[in-house]
């Protein structure tokens, strides 16, 4: 393996197994621990790895509905709405989106009675001018990332 696709592939090894040691990574790479250190410490101060994190099925501990709220809110306020929704605890993705609508929130809930609550003291916001939700019936890939690709 070259130096230049290390990254790529010190990428690619943690999100195959982000608990794997540095010791195995190195291995699988080819490269010493402290490479694989030294260059995992780059990537995190750069910003391009934020964290490690484990991936929680939420529906098996009952949150069963998924809905996505789309909203058209007047242009200034949009970000005083999205500081609110990315404060609610239930909504795991928050976007601001061009096309109709000007936000996009995706949010988890244990039942349509939760679900109901919470975007309805989200909808007495007067900046709020027009909300659309959708509920997932089925999620075939959800929260999935990719592997990067590497030069030969």
């Amino acid at each position: 393996m070259t130096y230049e696709n290390l990254d790529a592939e010190l990428i690619n090894e943690l999100l195959a197994d982000g608990r794997a040691s540095l010791r195995s990574v190195g291995e699988s790479l080819g490269v010493s621990v402290t490479t694989v250190s030294n260059h995992l410490q780059s990537l995190e101060a750069a910003g391009t790895i934020k964290g490690f994190v484990p991936v929680v099925d939420y529906d098996t501990l009952g949150y069963d509905v998924t809905a996505i709220l789309q909203l058209k809110v007047e242009g200034e306020a949009i970000p005083e709405i999205t500081d609110r929704l990315k404060a609610v605890d239930r909504m795991i993705t928050v976007y601001e989106v061009t096309g109709e609508f000007d936000i996009i929130a995706v949010g988890k809930f244990e039942d349509t009675d939760s679900m109901d609550e919470i975007i309805k003291e989200l909808l007495v916001e007067p900046a709020i001018k027009e909300s659309n939700t959708s509920v997932v019936l089925a999620a075939p890939v959800e929260c999935d990332q990719f592997e990067l690709p590497v030069e030969e």
